[in-house]
């Protein structure tokens, strides 16, 4: 059927896949550096007793055929190198099925990941990764076209993320309505990057054209991939733009980034087309039948996006074939960081020596410049953010992270920047307290060499010390 693929877009593909397998690695090396303080035997929120109470079908996972700490380091270490594969172009020297499948590990080992990550992978981009990495299992190698119904649905995808963004802000928070969003988001964002501080400082006007043209990006931009070229080629262009000036504007773990995938597949980029043979019948058969069940189950999400309670982030089958996004419904006017604090006295009191725990991404000391993490994910700081928003956040992990510290555990501890405590010498008590944080003006950078003010709010968490129970454990 010659309608059924797309010859110009091999190239495209080529891209995509690169690119989405370079995406794949950096998800995987996360889940391999930081799983055994956040989900390990020892975790914060432990996955065996997470699977001992969530039956296979909600949450399909290798882990509930079995779970160790070895186990998981061995499936994330893994789906590592057959992203590096991938990215070496290992797929587009097998034979079409092996590619296939070869496509279908790295989904699959995520798949497991993320259904038993709970509270730490509950962010909308790993559901994106997931939605996206299995339409790529259906877009093949070399030795056949890119079929057109799967870039039709990665386009859809695009459409679905950029226009249901655009959505929840209009509906979600009257800041994006009057263009004023911009004068506290760049403050009040979850993990500020090198550049964030002039972002925020740059003039309200240029604020108000930034806030505008996002909604142009979402809300109108977004139609247009479904039109002829070379129209539909300008407007995933200036999605990849948009894009790249948040990349700039703050870490967003890989979010950005998997949009700019997607937005890949939709270029048609120049060059000729290789002579292909003719598509394998049940290579078309394979690929009609899973793409008539996924616009069945499209039902969901476009719904949810035309509804007045739309919501964010949310799947709608556990494999994560179909999802709704959405970012920054609300934006917060004021920011309040949570600072965790130890002290090696016997007894705590005000005026003890309490010593700071700096985390590698979240703002702490007021005078260090955040960094570029971005594209990779920083799971526990971006948890503090929240919970600096809401203790209820915090209610299942925050407690559990506490006595780790106060045991110097070495795992948890590679989470964070710097320990105030050397090993063999943890803390008797910790603490947490909430501030406010407010960027610095241009004046008060040029006299104190702080890009943050702090205020003290009020306790977050009292002076704790480990149980008996739990020191003999």
């Amino acid at each position: 059927m010659e309608w059924f693929t797309a010859p110009d877009y091999w190239l495209s593909r080529l891209v995509f896949q690169r690119a989405l397998a370079g995406v794949y690695l950096v998800a995987f090396l996360t889940a391999a550096l930081q799983f055994r303080p956040l989900l390990g035997e020892r975790g914060m929120l432990p996955i065996p007793r997470f699977v001992a109470r969530v039956p296979f079908r909600r949450a399909p996972s290798l882990f509930h055929l079995h779970y160790s700490d070895r186990f998981f380091a061995g499936c994330a270490w893994s789906g590592c190198a057959v992203s590096v594969a991938l990215i070496a172009g290992l797929d587009s020297l097998l034979p079409l099925w092996a590619a296939m499948l070869l496509w279908l590990v790295p989904w699959a080992l995520y798949l497991s990941i993320v259904n038993v990550g709970q509270t730490w992978y509950g962010f909308g981009w790993e559901s994106l990764l997931l939605e996206v990495g299995f339409l790529a299992v259906l877009l093949g190698n070399d030795e056949v076209a890119p079929p057109f119904l799967v870039l039709f649905l990665l386009r859809w995808i695009l459409f679905r993320v950029e226009f249901g963004a655009g959505l929840i802000k209009l509906r979600g928070d009257a800041c994006w309505r009057k263009l004023t969003c911009l004068d506290h988001h760049h403050e009040t964002q979850p993990m500020p990057g090198p550049l964030s501080w002039f972002f925020h400082h740059l003039p309200k006007p240029l604020h108000r054209v930034e806030v505008a043209a996002n909604h142009v990006t979402q809300l109108v931009v977004p139609v247009l991939l479904f039109t002829p070229q070379p129209i539909a080629t300008a407007a995933a262009a200036l999605m990849i733009v948009t894009q790249l000036w948040l990349v700039l504007s703050g870490n967003f773990s890989w979010l950005n980034w998997i949009t700019i995938v997607l937005a890949l597949s939709a270029l048609r980029l120049p060059g000729e087309a290789p002579s292909l043979p003719d598509t394998p019948i049940w290579y078309e058969v394979v690929v009609l039948a899973v793409a008539a069940l996924l616009v069945y189950l499209s039902y969901h999400p476009v719904v949810n996006m035309i509804s007045r309670g739309q919501v964010m982030n949310r799947s709608f089958d556990p494999l994560h074939l179909v999802n709704t996004y959405g970012a920054f419904g609300s934006v917060s006017r004021v920011r309040y960081e949570v600072v965790v604090e130890g002290t090696p006295d016997d007894v705590p009191r005000e005026d003890s020596e309490w010593r700071e725990y700096e985390f590698k991404g979240k703002p702490g000391d007021p005078r260090r410049w955040p960094r570029q993490y971005a594209p990779y994910h920083l799971r526990l700081d971006w948890m503090m953010w929240f919970a600096a928003l809401s203790p209820a956040y915090a209610g299942s992990w925050f407690g559990v992270m506490v006595e780790r510290l106060l045991e110097n555990d070495r795992d948890t501890l590679r989470l964070l920047r710097r320990s105030p405590f050397p090993p063999g010498e943890p803390p008797r008590y910790v603490r947490a307290r909430l501030f406010r944080y407010r960027y610095t003006s241009w004046r008060e950078l040029r006299e104190t060499g702080a890009c943050w003010e702090r205020t003290y709010v009020r306790e977050f968490l009292p002076p704790t010390r480990l149980t008996v129970a739990v020191q003999r454990s």
